[in-house]
């Protein structure tokens, strides 16, 4: 939540002491609430005002800065929850439903429930629809349905039309009246500050992790078995329910409600607070949130007098800010504020990584592999058609556990191809795909990783920013169970120490260790490669798909490769091969497949496919002649 500090001691050159950023925190906590009964009234306002656009920016940061997903249309969210308690408050129809209990203290808190219930069916279901799209198709279609709730809520009669609801009842709490501004900022703030630390807790779990991989790396969160289309949908409900939250609070505050605080305008001016703070910092909400309520009370009374007219001319200035901050502070201005800081900011020590590893992983799924020569992967007349080009040409094949299989062929071959389709990520126009002797033909590649696939890509697949640690982590999303509610409450943290320390000890497995806290991004394309494989094996697989492992590697380092993968084929794995490296494939492989314009050419062992007179010709060529030689050598 705060940026780490180089520096390992506990003072600075100046003399400072070193604080850690949950300390620095817990100490403006301390002070505001010291503070919040000398503020002026306004003041106070002012501060709510901050604390409940703050609220809906930490759900815009989790939907579009960690999850990359653009909304407009969270302002309608703000109007259904402010709404649903402002009718069922005074509407005389709720009252006969409520019976006794209309009137009561009870009553705003079942407005709570009602505009969750509300928010939470109406969000799953647009977001069911919404987030099929993509590109520039998504936020436009959050505009569409943001505008429709908008002119929804202002022209039904019974919410009062364009005039709105009046005499909403204040909250009571433990019999206590929140009818003051000064009281009901405290609750506002407490909210917002337990929703901080919730969605932390979600960000540092197993599911946080799934979370990010949903911006930019869909494919490889579902080669680990991760369902991106439900978290998309579960992200999406989850910062539609922070806005109706805040919509209660909202309604309860300013004691009337009216469709003009919920309109396009202010779904964008919350968006730009998520925006300017930080989008993939959570106290870049606040940060946000508090510039622009700041800025938007001062330019309303400084603009007019200057340009002699009335009318909105801040949202012009947001909009020449937005340009600035995008152009000078891409990732926004809480990572600035941040640096900053970090010289009176000592980061949160981590775990030794031999303590780490040592944790027990006992309450993580294990799978037991097969006996040696047991069937495992089997393609049968499998073909892929492209209009009318045929990519992959009936292509049979079997891997079987305890063995290495090599797929080789030139460029063009249809490899890659043919190793999508045997790992779920595309479907074969025919044939079929078995797994342990189940069909997976047809089903998405989550359900190839529940099966024991394991796989690594061509193109490295990694969450750059994230350590080596928390990537490998997120390869043994299958075997652990926790869901949402049991991160954000740290329910999870047994699970999730087991859940790295097994990350660590893959990590320390491929000869990684020294990296395991390192952004994944810093390393070399070798060292990134070598980090996917020990992804995959966090996964426990029985089946291990790499694609073009030993490419960027130095010598040792395939050397080291080469004895990892004899000891996994020795503890009963099937690993498959695509792989350019004839001197690694020929030194490695039980048996290997030769593909040509997508047919297979050859198959056998190593000494039959290098005697092969069409893989001579065909893969080879005359001109490779020399290199076949020194891969027989």
């Amino acid at each position: 939540m705060s940026a780490p500090s180089t520096s390992s001691t506990t003072t600075v050159h100046t003399g400072r002491p070193l604080v850690t950023p949950r300390v620095l925190t817990l100490a403006c906590i301390v002070v505001l609430a010291l503070a919040w009964g000398w503020l002026p009234d306004f003041t106070v306002a002012v501060l709510s005002n901050i604390g409940l656009y703050a609220l809906v920016a930490a759900g815009l940061v989790m939907l579009t800065g960690v999850g990359g997903m653009t909304s407009f249309g969270q302002a309608a969210f703000v109007g259904m929850g402010a709404y649903a308690t402002a009718w069922i408050c005074t509407s005389p129809t709720a009252a006969g439903w409520l019976g006794g209990i209309a009137g009561s203290a009870l009553v705003p808190w079942l407005g709570l429930l009602l505009g969750l219930v509300l928010t939470f069916a109406l969000a799953w279901a647009l977001g069911a629809v919404t987030l099929k799209l993509s590109g520039h198709y998504l936020p436009l279609c959050t505009i569409a349905w943001g505008l429709s709730l908008y002119f929804l809520l202002g022209n039904m009669e019974f919410l009062g039309g364009q005039t709105g609801i009046t005499g909403v009842p204040p909250l009571v709490i433990a019999g206590i009246s929140l009818a003051s501004p000064r009281a009901l900022g405290v609750v506002i703030w407490a909210v917002l500050l337990l929703a901080l630390w919730a969605l932390h807790n979600l960000l540092d779990s197993r599911e946080g992790r799934a979370i990010r991989a949903l911006k930019g790396g869909r494919l490889m969160a579902e080669s680990m078995g991760v369902d991106t289309a439900r978290h998309r949908i579960k992200l999406f409900v989850l910062a539609a329910l922070l806005a109706a939250v805040s919509g209660w609070l909202y309604a309860h505050m300013q004691r009337f409600v009216n469709p003009t605080p919920f309109n396009l305008n202010i779904g964008i001016e919350m968006l730009f607070m998520a925006v300017v703070g930080g989008a993939g910092h959570l106290w870049g909400a606040v940060l946000g949130a508090t510039l622009i309520t700041l800025l938007k009370e001062k330019l309303q009374d400084i603009l007019p007098a200057l340009l002699g007219t009335s009318g909105n001319f801040e949202v012009v200035v947001f909009g020449l800010l937005m340009l600035f901050v995008l152009q000078r502070f891409a990732d926004g201005l809480w990572p600035t504020l941040a640096r900053l800081v970090s010289r009176w900011v000592r980061p949160v020590a981590k775990a030794p990584a031999a303590a780490s590893a040592a944790a027990p992983t006992a309450q993580l799924a294990q799978r037991v592999l097969p006996a040696a020569g047991t069937l495992l992967l089997q393609a049968d007349a499998v073909s892929k058609r492209f209009g009318g080009l045929i990519a992959n040409n009936e292509i049979s094949m079997t891997l079987k556990a305890g063995e290495i299989h090599a797929l080789i062929g030139p460029n063009g071959a249809g490899k890659s191809t043919f190793f999508n389709m045997i790992s779920g990520v595309d479907d074969p126009t025919s044939g079929d795909v078995r797994l342990e002797g189940d069909v997976m033909s047809g089903r998405p590649s989550r359900a190839f990783a529940a099966h024991g696939l394991g796989r690594t890509f061509q193109h490295v697949r990694l969450l750059g920013q994230r350590s080596v640690v928390e990537n490998v982590a997120l390869g043994a999303h299958l075997r652990a169970k926790r869901g949402w509610l049991a991160a954000m409450l740290r329910l999870d943290r047994a699970e999730e120490a087991a859940l790295m320390a097994e990350a660590r000890r893959q990590i320390e497995r491929c000869g990684l260790g020294a990296h395991a806290d390192t952004p994944a991004a810093s390393l070399s394309l070798g060292q990134q490669r070598v980090v996917e494989i020990a992804r995959a094996l966090a996964g426990q697989p029985s089946v291990l798909l790499l694609d073009e492992p030993a490419a960027g590697l130095r010598h040792l380092e395939k050397r080291a490769l080469s004895e990892l993968l004899g000891q996994l084929r020795a503890e009963g794995l099937g690993i498959l091969v695509v792989e350019h490296d004839m001197e690694f494939v020929m030194n490695l492989a039980d048996r290997i497949t030769v593909l040509e314009f997508g047919t297979v050419i050859a198959t056998g062992t190593p000494a039959e496919v290098q005697a092969n007179p069409r893989v001579l010709e065909a893969y080879l060529g005359g001109a490779d002649d020399e290199l076949l030689e020194d891969a027989k050598s």
